[in-house]
């Protein structure tokens, strides 16, 4: 019972990584506004439709 295990969560790592994602994303895809708060949510979706646009596919 002398042992004390404590977890610990290592979110600050995940907040700035999303909040790089969605510059970028921004930037990169040139968004309008309305579509730039939407990318709040869903970046990954619309980079990877860029993506497979420019990739041809």
């Amino acid at each position: 019972m002398g042992d004390r295990c404590t977890t610990r969560c290592h979110a600050g790592v995940s907040a700035p990584l999303w909040t790089i994602g969605w510059l970028f994303t921004i930037g990169f895809l040139r968004l309008a506004f309305w579509k730039a708060v939407l990318a709040i949510l869903i970046w990954p979706w619309y980079l990877g439709s860029a993506l497979a646009a420019a990739g041809g596919n």
